[in-house]
């Protein structure tokens, strides 16, 4: 009995060692792989914010008719979030859309910005990865062209804007209508007559927007637009390892339907804080002068679609989010963060978020020249 209590004690020790030294290892494992887990989100999910703001005015049409009206946001999305009609950000009228908009430091979002990005391309449907361009013939007949594959080719019935592309002065990337009508229904074989050249040889570009939409005959805005916004709302699928105070970097198109926000695609969690800044030549020189946070002329007024295209020259977005999940046995550094370069943004203070200390705090920094806003 003594030697088998003596064989139990030492079992019991060894158990115990080893359990000191299983565990640490256990929790070190398992906030690596949070780690991991929130570079793979980071690389993913900002890569996608990266790459719209490159397509940012790709198939804006320049000219909008003296015929066509549009809307983009309906207004109906109330919480902490902007409404999707904000005058600021909302270009309802017959004025040509700006390719990126926003609001500055929005007290529903936790002073964090709220950006805005249109263009035919930014949407997640298969229509607007496409586009293509329609050639007149002689009589007044047109053909299609048709590049040959499904990856490339819009299908039967893909909502679609025309444009005709630049001739000079005034009269450049015009959307073509049929009064007061500005989409067309895709056909490769008989695309609609009004939307198409009457002159032999006269090109137009057509763009898909949206398959065909339920119960809905055609488009609200003759571009896709998509919002970006930091979302802490209630009822939001924020992860438990997140910092209280944290939420999710989102993206949400708005819809054609009905102009409501549609539900976000979460690009990245445990998010603190979003500051946008924009680098303009305001003289048209080809140098960089200005850094802002508002797209608006020195006077204040905001840059229309026309100078947004000439002055902007490249956009700065700044993520602050941490990785992994708290770690009893890490110390941040410091209580707050700069948020933003060149004197524009913040400085982020983290302690209003509890053990703020506990996460190992990180700041994205997303540097991107627009390739479309003028071609």
């Amino acid at each position: 009995m003594a030697e088998l209590l003596v064989t139990m004690a030492i079992f019991m020790f060894a158990i115990v060692a080893m359990s000191n030294v299983f565990v640490p290892l256990l929790t070190q494992f398992k906030q690596q792989s949070r780690v991991a887990e929130t570079q793979i989100e980071g690389a993913v999910g900002l890569q996608i914010l990266r790459k719209d703001l490159e397509q940012a005015g790709f198939g804006l049409p320049w000219v909008i008719p003296a015929a066509v009206t549009f809307n983009e946001g309906s207004g109906t999305a109330a919480g902490s979030i902007p409404l999707a009609n904000n005058a600021a950000i909302d270009d309802a009228t017959t004025n040509p859309p700006r390719a990126i908009a926003g609001l500055n430091n929005v007290g529903g979002l936790g002073g964090s910005d709220f950006l805005v990005i249109k263009a035919t391309s930014i949407a997640t449907n298969d229509a607007a990865m496409k586009w293509t361009h329609v050639i007149g013939g002689a009589a007044g007949a047109s053909t299609v062209n048709v590049w040959g594959n499904s990856i490339d080719d819009l299908n039967a019935n893909d909502l679609t804007i025309v444009l005709i592309p630049s001739r000079g002065g005034e009269n450049q990337r015009v959307l073509v209508n049929s009064g007061a009508t500005f989409y067309a229904s895709f056909n490769s074989t008989t695309f609609p007559g009004a939307f198409s050249p009457s002159t032999q040889n006269d090109v137009y570009l057509i763009y898909g927007v949206t398959p065909p939409l339920t119960g809905v005959s055609g488009l609200r805005m003759p571009f896709n637009r998509a919002d970006y916004y930091i979302d802490r709302e209630t009822g939001t699928a924020i992860p438990p390892r997140c910092a209280a105070g944290t939420g999710i970097l989102m993206k949400s198109l708005i819809s054609h339907a009905n102009g409501n926000r549609l539900p976000g695609m979460p690009l990245l969690d445990c998010v603190a804080d979003m500051q946008v800044m924009f680098r303009l030549d305001r003289d048209n020189d080809g140098t960089i002068d200005a850094a802002t946070d508002v797209l608006n002329d020195a006077s204040g007024s905001a840059l229309t679609a026309q100078e947004i295209r000439e002055q902007l020259k490249e956009v700065r977005v700044y993520v602050l989010s941490h990785e992994g999940q708290k770690d009893v046995n890490y110390t941040y550094p410091s209580n707050s963060i700069t948020v933003g370069e060149f004197g524009i943004g913040r400085t982020y203070s983290l302690t209003p978020i509890t053990d703020w200390q506990r996460y190992r705090w990180k700041l994205y920094t997303i540097v991107v020249k627009p390739n479309n806003l003028r071609s």
